[in-house]
């Protein structure tokens, strides 16, 4: 059961580039592979978001009617339409890539209630003025380097006592090239193996497996205890945690008993509520 497309934050950054350095000339955000990650996602995300990510997301927003909400790392705006169908005053979206915005502005541009901001979400800016009620990010914790300069950027847009909900792969399970499914025959059980954890890494992801393109992002692996810690060094303070498991089944057949019980006992996705302190750490 592959997981789903991450979500775009900006560049892909070599090991040990600080997020906040400046990209190469001429790259802006995911714009090298915006076309593709458009394409795959489009406007109502993959099955895991439609199944699993977004509906968590909103379960713990909980988002009220008038309320300001931005989305953090918003890509295509894959989260703009649930959002606004909850019936909230405004919603922002940013990110970095200039391309993703001109998409989600397509899909989304005429309705009043939204606004776009492409920056990097690293980076201090005006943008993050403490005027909003809540904030998401989905799927793009991973695809940060240094998550303290985003934790941080998404406590600072937050008014004080504002929550945020955060959504990304499983940092315990969800490892690319060092977490493997494996078969015990003896046992009759899959089992999920884990190569490496509490080292953090950067590893390359190949967007066109196959087509030699070249192209690739960066799945920036950090151990629980330092995201929880960063969460706290930027003024958010976590106060619900889930973890989301894989809606889908295998067919029938000899392992299929297998596949869905370690379906159930392993998940896919660690999803964060946090609020804002009334005093950032910083500050």
């Amino acid at each position: 059961m592959p997981p789903p497309p991450r979500r775009p934050v900006h560049p892909p950054r070599k090991p040990g580039l600080h997020a906040a350095s400046k990209p190469p000339p001429g790259e802006h955000g995911w714009d090298p592979v915006a076309t593709w990650y458009d394409k795959l996602v489009g406007e109502s995300g993959s099955d895991y978001h439609r199944q699993v990510i977004l509906p968590a997301t909103l379960r713990l927003l909980a988002p009220q009617p008038g309320e300001s909400i931005i989305d953090v790392c918003c890509g295509q705006g894959v989260l703009l339409k649930p959002l606004l169908e909850a019936g909230v005053g405004q919603v922002t979206g940013i990110d970095a890539s200039p391309r993703l915005i001109a998409a989600a502005k397509a899909r989304h541009g005429a309705e009043r209630r939204l606004a776009f901001i492409t920056a990097d979400v690293c980076v201090p800016g005006a943008w993050a003025d403490g005027s909003h009620d809540a904030a998401t990010c989905v799927m793009a914790v991973h695809d940060v380097a240094d998550p303290v300069a985003l934790f941080s950027n998404l406590a600072r847009v937050l008014k004080p006592g504002g929550r945020a909900v955060l959504v990304l792969m499983h940092p315990c399970f969800r490892i690319p090239r060092q977490s493997h499914w494996g078969w015990d025959a003896d046992q009759k059980i899959q089992y999920r193996r884990l190569d490496a954890y509490g080292s953090p890494q950067d590893i390359p992801i190949t967007t066109h497996p196959g087509k030699n393109s070249g192209e690739q992002t960066l799945f920036h692996h950090r151990p629980l205890a330092e995201l929880l810690t960063a969460l706290g060094k930027s003024g958010l303070a976590v106060t619900a945690c889930e973890e989301l498991y894989s809606h889908r089944r295998s067919q029938a057949g000899p392992f299929s008993k297998a596949e869905h019980r370690a379906a159930q006992e392993f998940p896919l996705f660690l999803a964060l509520t946090a609020r804002r302190l009334q005093a950032l750490t910083g500050k």
